[in-house]
């Protein structure tokens, strides 16, 4: 699932594979570009933002994408069989004489002028990852709104940019409260706690090809897709629901999978999973 450690990879796969080089292949597959042609220019850099991807292109072009849930990149050498899906999930190809990017699933993609940028990405609030890192705001963006519950505003990109559904409960769950506690009844140090903690795991995560919040290889996870398996506090059946104000909980089998189900951007990417014992504050009945 990607998050900011995922597309910082990507972002660093992509950079290697197509900076300083010129495009020999160029396909777009959305109607809006279908006819643009990137042959000829050379790629200057590959750079995320939060959960966005930043190709910039000589001739002040940028290719912007986001991978949502679906998405991806992926790069191969001359010759190796793609692997990334089905032919028709392709909406982007770039290539160069040593390597090809060939986007799959992206559910945003847009060709925009590099100065123009901040209109794909300058509504984002500081990013985990970037050097624009401010943690104090981060913290006053998180608290802007204190009857928000604090799932949704850690996944509120305008806030700190790069927390996605695996951060968002893992989060919660070491802060010891519910994602439907209002922001405003935080214990006092809860938010600096909580956004060093964001800091901190992405950081730790974003060279490393299996995401790990536990510090371990298995479980690497606490709760998230966990249920109804035990909690590994207390061992309370951790459980599963929506995040939004008013979820229908469900539960899943013992072999529930590590990562949640893919879906589109709607109420099924903001399940949530939490242990009802370790984690104080509202939940759903």
């Amino acid at each position: 699932m990607p998050e900011g450690d995922t597309v910082h990879q990507a972002a660093r796969r992509l950079h290697e594979a197509l900076a300083g080089e010129t495009l020999t292949r160029s396909d777009l597959r959305v109607p809006k570009y279908a006819t643009a042609d990137l042959t000829g220019r050379t790629v200057l850099d590959v750079t995320p933002r939060g959960k966005h991807l930043l190709t910039r292109i000589e001739g002040g072009l940028t290719l912007h994408s986001h991978l949502r849930m679906d998405g991806s990149w992926k790069v191969y050498a001359p010759g190796e069989r793609w692997r990334g899906g089905p032919a028709h999930q392709i909406r982007a190809i770039l290539g160069n004489a040593h390597h090809t990017a060939v986007g799959y699933r992206l559910p945003v993609l847009e060709l925009l002028r590099t100065a123009d940028e901040d209109r794909a990405v300058g509504h984002l609030g500081p990013d985990l990852l970037g050097p624009d890192w401010d943690q104090d705001l981060a913290v006053r963006n998180l608290l802007a709104d204190p009857a928000r519950p604090l799932g949704e505003a850690l996944l509120d990109q305008r806030n700190l940019a790069g927390i996605g559904n695996v951060y968002k409960a893992e989060l919660c769950f070491l802060a010891r409260v519910t994602p439907w506690l209002p922001v405003g009844e935080l214990p006092e140090d809860i938010p600096v706690r909580l956004v060093a903690a964001a800091k901190r795991l992405l950081e730790a995560n974003r060279d490393r090809p299996d995401r790990s919040t536990t510090g371990r290889r298995d479980p690497r996870l606490y709760v998230y897709g966990r249920a109804p398996r035990p909690c590994l506090r207390c061992g309370t059946p951790v459980r599963v629901t929506d995040q939004s104000p008013e979820p229908s909980t469900r539960q899943e089998p013992a072999q529930a999978p590590k990562e949640a189900p893919s879906a589109a951007p709607n109420a099924r990417d903001r399940v949530t999973y939490w242990c009802p014992t370790c984690q104080e504050g509202p939940s759903p009945a």
